[in-house]
């Protein structure tokens, strides 16, 4: 379970074979924010993954979340990404950096 945690964080943060990086998705302005998506391949598919930007007067605040759901698609996970980064901002504001 260790090994799982360790491959999912070094995927999420960059980590890993950097033979295989893919160029990062636009970022998507929202309210205020930028949502930047960051699917990343699982076991097949791609795992739905984004971070929540604010440029605030103490600088850069941001916020990571990955999701439970799958995608076929890189693009498609990406969509996605950004359909859940916009609910996150609905729901939450700027209490995701708290």
């Amino acid at each position: 379970m260790a090994s799982f945690f360790k491959d999912f964080w070094t995927r999420f943060t960059g980590g890993g074979d950097s033979s295989v990086t893919e160029p990062a998705a636009e970022a998507v302005e929202y309210k205020g924010f930028r949502i930047r998506p960051a699917p990343y391949p699982s076991k097949g598919q791609y795992q739905t993954a984004g971070i929540i930007e604010k440029d605030s007067e103490t600088g850069l605040k941001e916020h990571r979340f990955v999701r439970a759901e799958t995608h076929a698609s890189k693009a498609d996970a990406e969509a996605f990404a950004v359909v859940k980064g916009k609910q996150i901002i609905d729901e939450q504001g700027d209490r995701i950096f708290g």
